[in-house]
């Protein structure tokens, strides 16, 4: 973090530090048109165009609004930890940031466009900062949990057959255990104030890079993004996303239902590794020129949650039910969240109660909303609309979303089916690729039509899609997916396990 910190101070670049001018209440009605173009792309009203990168047709482009004075003066990444230590950059910093780290992943690390790049960091700076730097170059960029055992990473680095691995002092000796076996991955690049023998210093490095760099010009259905998703009949598949996908297609969530404008300062508590923190720690609130604000926390805590939200001016946030359940049960009537104004959640189902004791708590409604690793969101709660407790909401353009049979065919409203999104005649952009070297698994998502989520569902009279729950076995436990396979396998090699079987179990917090 010290590299960080001096590289600020050199940059000579202005941030706020005035807490009292984070918030412009004048500035609510401000839509840039970077949101409303790629809106209308969503809405299907403008064709989706060759080429298209987030870095130089977004951020970048937010960089110059700033630099105009047409970008309230707040800053668009705002990092804070439980050391007192804090960070913030402005989009004009973070591109001096992302162009010097575009550098060093293309030179001292070799690495070209359509590489494959794992990266296993927690929520630190520096993830941003390669998240960023990997799309002006082309490079793709594979998120992974800091979960992740020394298996779990020797699987995703022969499966995804990465030719680099970025991560911290915390798993390097978990990489370097299985790499004689790994012959594909040429780099090993460690986010550390120390150096690590076979290792590139990525700190090092970025100090000495030059911060000239020209953003590759990628095509819209270039791959950008791979995540490694949950089975319940086997490893991980990989779920390749475009550069438009979740670059274009996050636009309307950031803008309706996270409700976010340039003004505002947005947290949320995913963890990097989770397709959840590319929707609402990158894309959505980047695309709509808002700040990204971010806790390091060790662990969730009620009462650090509750503190940061009455401590800084967080307009946004969002985090998973279980969060919420366990806030509202510690109770929150005693901290005034002067600033926030709008509260979302998704990655599982929110119970109605919970709902209603933070409006009670609080006075803010939480605005439910869904998605897979392989979509954007599918449909979601928004301003202005009736929120039913219990309900996932309203499809979310540019999908068109069904409840099915079996067969593909699309069931009278209030029966139990497979939810479902129309894919013929035209396959929306923001759905995933394909699963990687998966030709198989990836057919037996279409049924006729529709792309099958695998999850089953409800849409009432009114449009509202309910949840029922998942075709498969998969076990979602605190928003975490967790792919029974991959448990039994852990089990089965106990010399006292002959056979294993994982199923889930109700539980008041978690869910399972």
């Amino acid at each position: 973090m010290k590299t960080l910190f001096k590289l600020r101070i050199l940059q000579s670049l202005w941030t706020p530090t005035s807490p009292s001018r984070l918030f412009h209440k004048d500035n609510r009605r401000l839509v840039s048109q970077i949101v409303s173009h790629y809106e209308s792309i969503n809405r299907c009203e403008q064709e989706l165009p060759e080429h298209f990168n987030f870095a130089s047709d977004v951020l970048d482009k937010w960089s110059q609004l700033e630099k105009d004075g047409k970008r309230p003066a707040i800053a668009a990444f705002w990092w804070i930890n439980d050391k007192g230590d804090e960070v913030r950059w402005s989009f004009e910093e973070l591109g001096f940031l992302t162009r010097k780290a575009a550098n060093v992943l293309s030179d001292p690390c070799g690495l070209q466009r359509g590489d494959r790049v794992i990266v296993i960091l927690p929520r630190i700076p520096e993830w941003w900062i390669l998240n960023v730097a990997c799309i002006r170059t082309g490079i793709v960029f594979i998120p992974g949990t800091s979960q992740l055992t020394a298996k779990d990473i020797f699987y995703r680095l022969q499966a995804s057959k990465a030719k680099c691995i970025i991560t911290n002092d915390t798993l390097a000796p978990a990489v370097d255990s299985v790499l004689p076996d790994c012959q594909f991955l040429k780099t090993k690049l460690i986010v550390s104030e120390g150096s690590r023998d076979g290792w590139l210093n990525f700190q090092e490095l970025l100090k000495v890079a030059p911060a000239d760099h020209n953003c590759v010009k990628t095509k819209s259905q270039d791959p950008m993004l791979v995540y490694f998703t949950s089975g319940s009949t086997g490893p991980p598949k990989m779920a390749e996303h475009s550069h438009s996908s979740y670059g274009i297609g996050f636009t309307v969530s950031g803008r309706y239902w996270l409700n976010l404008t340039p003004s505002d300062i947005f947290w949320n508590t995913s963890d990097t590794g989770w397709a959840k923190s590319a929707c609402s720690s990158v894309f959505s609130p980047w695309s709509s020129g808002s700040c990204v604000f971010i806790h390091n926390m060790p662990q969730f805590e009620p009462t650090t949650i509750a503190n940061t939200l009455s401590r800084y001016p967080i307009t946004t946030f969002c985090t998973a039910p279980t969060a919420y359940c366990m806030l509202v049960q510690h109770g929150v009537t005693s901290y005034k969240f002067m600033s926030l104004r709008h509260c979302v959640t998704g990655g599982e189902p929110l119970n109605p109660e919970v709902m209603e004791q933070w409006k009670t708590q609080t006075g803010l409604d939480i605005y439910e909303g869904y998605g897979q690793t392989e979509t954007v969101t599918i449909c979601a709660n928004v301003k202005g609309m009736k929120i039913k407790p219990g309900s996932m909401g309203k499809a979310s353009p540019p999908y068109d979303v069904q409840v099915v049979d079996d067969q593909g065919d699309i069931l009278p409203r209030g029966e139990e089916g497979n939810i479902a999104i129309q894919i013929k005649p035209t396959r929306p952009f923001c759905l995933f690729s394909r699963y990687l070297d998966n030709p198989e698994k990836t057919a037996s998502t279409e049924h006729g039509n529709f792309y099958i989520t695998g999850d089953r569902g409800i849409m009432d009279e009114e449009g509202y899609f309910w949840f029922v729950g998942r075709s498969d076995d998969i076990i979602n436990s605190s928003g975490y997916r967790i792919g029974p396979f991959e448990v039994e396998s852990a089990l089965i090699q106990h010399p006292a396990v002959a056979e294993s079987a994982v199923v889930s179990s109700p539980d008041p917090i978690r869910g399972e």
